[in-house]
């Protein structure tokens, strides 16, 4: 797990060492046990390392193979690299150290473009071929490793924050109208290509980018599952389901414990991370270290779930941490909070992996988490309504749409207002893509493979890695959501959702945590935004950068800030959080 950037020049001069040092500056919280650079000809790498896997020196990067005359840059991990480095010895290959990182070398070398099917893992590289000149960059099937991009025609800068593509210079940092829209209508989501920044594209997942010495690009999308009923699985019964998926999850944790080092799990109490944890003990760890973390209550809303965490750390003997956030460190947690993201990011957890993963860090380096789970067993609140659906568009954005294209006409200023519903489009072009059989499972496709990237995805990504945590995700193993990609989707939705995974569960955990109503990462302090967060959110929209830039009507922003709590979102967001957190990232990272 780490940090990667560089640049690539098409003509004919050199990269700066300068640039390049910037970035690696910047991303230095992603990779505190080392940095490294390779300049070499028209091409530069940057790295930043976190040690995981083969601690030593032999698997430092940016890593040059002279014998195959290849140079990588590697952000992830492989968890079945140890397998693939044995079938490729018995095509001959030799290898100089025991990581991951040499592995993906050799199999890019041996396999070409059919190495990334093979993969199973977190990933975003960057390779080079001394020989061809010609560049490759890849990222995983859901994202979960960042690959961010800034393109002229002379060059191309990658890394993996925006800020750090920022700090080089060079950037256009206007405002993008469409991501605007996008970033205020589909609940603060900014699908791939694009960033709130014009001048910065991200690689979408599960692509790989062949770039020619000359400049020219090709995209490929290496996986795509179908979203359908398998014939051949017609006959399965909802318990053969449920072994079925036990089945996966238990291989899918194993995996992810390949480490050098210790792996501990973030438990929130609720039914996903307490079945990791369950699935563990099962296995045999003992010692296993768990996180969890909590705030203050506010209007009535309690600010954390520690009886489900506590009742789970006991049940299976844990070594259990509990965090406790106070009001007042959660205000002082904010500007390295909006610090840490790469992209304006609007949930309120932001905050709590923040703190969590700082405290996880003084104990660990590599966790286990949850997410994935929702959008992949069908764990939401949308998803029932459109078993009967006969316009999955338009029911579909009644429930996650933040806004109407409508309403954003009278809250943003006219210049900033996109010619057309643009995340209205892009969610049809996603739903009525063809592949899946229902509307549940075109709302499940886009959620796992769009929502979950740009929001759940990249908030563990960022919040972690701020403090040089790696955090892992079972249930984004491919195989495990091929499986679920082929489950009825009534199977999926039964006891309120997730219903073949609560089943699974029940064979592992204690029913307490299944038969609960469904929780979130509360911090109520936030929801509401009152007292000194009113504040802080008035004081950054009416300065002098926010007036200048005039993204939103001031008769919008006086409403808000009269009543924070009577505008809330069909997704209990609160409109004002989510203005006031664009314009105060923008200003965390001087744009």
């Amino acid at each position: 797990m780490c940090g990667i950037c560089g640049e690539v020049r098409f003509d004919g001069s050199q990269p700066s060492p300068a640039v390049l040092a910037a970035m690696m500056d910047a991303m230095a919280p992603r990779g505190p046990d080392g940095a490294g650079a390779v300049l070499h000809g028209p091409a530069a790498f940057g790295h930043r390392r976190l040690k995981i896997i083969d601690l030593s020196e032999k698997s430092r990067q940016p890593m040059v193979d002279s014998e195959l005359g290849l140079t990588i840059a590697f952000n992830g991990c492989i968890y079945n690299y140890p397998e693939l480095r044995a079938e490729l010895e018995e095509k001959g290959y030799r290898f100089f150290s025991t990581g991951d990182t040499e592995v993906i070398l050799k199999a890019w070398h041996a396999w070409g473009e059919q190495a990334l099917g093979r993969l199973h893992g977190m990933f975003a590289f960057v390779l080079q071929e001394r020989e061809s000149g010609r560049v490759v960059m890849a990222r995983d099937r859901f994202g979960i490793k960042p690959l961010y991009l800034a393109e002229t025609p002379q060059a191309i800068r990658f890394a993996s924050s925006l800020p750090a593509l920022v700090k080089a210079g060079g950037v256009d940092t206007g405002i993008d109208r469409e991501a605007l829209h996008t970033y205020m209508t589909f609940h603060a989501v900014v699908p791939p290509p694009r960033t709130i920044l014009k001048g910065v594209r991200k690689l979408p997942p599960a692509t790989i980018r062949i770039i020619e010495a000359d400049g020219r690009q090709r995209d490929t999308v290496y996986w795509d599952p179908p979203f359908a009923r398998d014939p051949a699985l017609a006959a399965l019964s909802p318990d053969e389901w449920r072994d079925r998926v036990l089945d996966a999850l238990r291989l899918a944790v194993k995996r992810r414990m390949v480490a050098d080092v210790p792996v501990g799990v973030l438990l929130s109490g609720g039914v996903d991370s307490s079945l990791i944890v369950g699935l563990l003990a099962e296995a045999g760890q003992s010692g296993l270290m768990t996180f969890s973390v909590g705030f203050e209550e506010a209007h009535g809303e309690k600010g954390d779930e520690f009886d489900y965490s506590d009742l789970v750390a006991k049940r299976f003997g844990t070594d259990h941490h509990k965090i406790f956030v106070p009001s007042d460190q959660l205000m002082d947690a904010l500007p390295g909070t909006f610090a840490a993201m790469s992209e304006p990011m609007v949930s309120y957890d932001n905050v709590g992996f923040y703190l969590l993963s700082k405290e996880v860090s003084k104990h660990i380096k590599v966790v286990q988490s949850g997410q994935g789970a929702d959008e992949v067993f069908g764990g939401y609140h949308w998803y029932p309504p459109l078993m009967s659906s006969n316009d999955v568009v338009s029911d579909y954005a009644r429930v996650f749409f933040d806004r109407s294209h409508e309403t954003l006409k009278t809250q943003l200023a006219d210049a900033w207002i996109a010619d057309r519903d643009v995340s209205r489009e892009l969610v049809a072009e996603r739903l009525h893509r063809p592949g899946a059989d229902t509307p549940v499972d075109a709302a499940l496709r886009l959620d796992s493979t769009v929502m979950l990237v740009d929001d759940p995805v990249k908030r563990v990504d960022n919040m972690t890695m701020a403090w040089g945590l790696e955090a892992r995700v079972p249930f984004l193993d491919h195989e495990l959501v091929e499986l679920a990609a082929r489950i009825p989707p009534e199977e999926k939705l039964k006891q309120g959702g997730k219903g073949v995974l609560k089943e699974a569960a029940r064979l592992v955990v204690p029913h307490e945590v299944i038969d609960r109503k469904k929780g979130y990462f509360p911090v109520p302090q936030l929801k509401y935004v009152g007292g000194p967060y009113l504040d802080m959110v008035r004081d950054a929209l009416s300065s002098a950068p926010a007036r200048e830039r005039g993204l939103f009507r001031q008769d919008y922003l006086d409403r808000l800030f009269a009543a924070p709590a009577d505008h809330i979102t069909p997704l209990r967001g609160s409109e004002l959080w989510q203005v006031g957190l664009l314009e105060m990232w923008l200003q965390t990272h001087g744009i």
